[in-house]
């Protein structure tokens, strides 16, 4: 009999374990929302109301401008050292093409290993999935709906993941983990198992702007007052794998949880980045933020500002940085923290933030200068 293998942040599994998944977790998987229209409306689609709906492309938190701004989607996968990509959406499908093009793209700049996984309620496009594994797609993961994990021999999709199982590509079910729905969830394991499918990812089920109403509506709480995931989405998770574990199926079992996301995934792969974009005056904290000190002007431009710091206080200029887009001087903050007396009387407003390393430099802390 297998063993359930207990993981980082909670997560547990029963071997194989999809190699997307240790990407994952040591923060090399880019992720790559293709678009995020789709052709279904799942109740707990995760989306932010800015994505969800939308044809927009995001290479992890950068905003591609269109879908040939391939730069940036390059970019950012040097800048996490990425060992493979995760298309998601919406539903890639939706913009098959445009996933076939990037597949393209990542192999024949990365190499054949760089692993490339797609996420899919294969609802419209699938017959396309071929052209997508032909250009070098590595595993896809299906998306069954709801209704039709007790009875997959009637599922619309039930063909194309038969047909997928007798190609080359990897072949995984991924859904999210509802509440008390032990019996459908372990219906839909078993039929994979008897498919011959690699492994199934439960992801623990979680609240965000999108899918709040909607949860509540149907009686779904937090599990605790620091967590967005939905109470018993982890018990119900942790009773398929020791059914699973009783029935000794073959096929691997996956349990993610919400804090597995945010502690590992999101962690490691922001350490990465952070290694690699961090300038000369900022600070790496051991969660992979930047810790810097920002000046902002009183009456005098930024560029006389700048002239300011590099000639009367002798600042090196590797040390500082003019960022027009937020309208500020960055400078290291152990020498802000020097100067900054003189910068106070002078009129200028002086703040150590912290960070992201994300491309949306996304801020987490401001305390102002002198403290308060």
């Amino acid at each position: 009999m297998k063993k359930i293998t207990p993981w980082l942040h909670d997560s547990a599994y029963l071997a194989p374990l999809s190699p997307a998944c240790r990407m994952c977790a040591k923060g090399s998987k880019m992720v790559v929302l293709v678009t995020g229209l789709c052709s279904i409306k799942c109740f707990y689609c995760p989306l932010s109301f800015k994505k969800g709906g939308t044809d927009r492309i995001f290479a992890d938190e950068w905003e591609l401008d269109n879908e040939h701004d391939t730069e940036k989607l390059i970019r950012e996968a040097e800048y996490i050292d990425a060992t493979g990509a995760g298309i998601t959406g919406g539903d890639p499908l939706v913009v098959w093409q445009r996933v076939k093009t990037y597949i393209t793209l990542l192999k024949k700049t990365f190499g054949e290993s760089f692993n490339i996984h797609l996420y899919t309620s294969a609802l419209k496009n699938a017959a396309h999935l071929p052209d997508l594994v032909a250009a070098g797609l590595d595993e896809v993961r299906f998306h069954p709906l709801p209704q039709t994990w007790s009875n997959m021999e009637k599922s619309p999709i039930k063909k194309t993941i038969q047909h997928m199982i007798d190609s080359t590509v990897n072949v995984a079910i991924e859904i999210p983990v509802l509440p008390k729905k032990e019996k459908e969830i372990f219906s839909l394991v078993s039929w994979a198992d008897q498919q011959g499918i690699r492994w199934v990812n439960l992801n623990e089920l979680e609240f965000s702007e999108r899918n709040c109403n909607a949860f509540l509506r149907r009686g779904y709480r937090v599990k605790n007052a620091i967590s967005a995931a939905v109470k018993g989405s982890q018990e119900t998770a942790v009773k398929i794998l020791k059914i699973s574990q009783t029935e000794n199926l073959s096929i691997g079992v996956h349990y993610c949880s919400v804090s597995f996301k945010d502690g590992v995934q999101l962690k490691n792969r922001i350490i990465r980045r952070a290694n690699h974009i961090a300038t000369p005056y900022d600070v790496i904290t051991k969660e992979g933020t930047l810790i810097k000190g920002v000046i902002y002007p009183s009456d005098r431009s930024l560029a006389s500002l700048l002239c300011l710091l590099q000639k009367t206080k002798k600042i090196p200029s590797r040390l500082l940085h003019l960022d027009y887009e937020k309208e500020r001087i960055e400078i290291a903050a152990w020498l802000l923290e020097e100067i900054e007396p003189q910068l106070t009387k002078q009129g200028y407003r002086c703040f150590i933030i912290e960070e992201y390393p994300t491309a949306d430099r996304l801020e987490v802390e401001r305390t102002p200068l002198p403290a308060l």
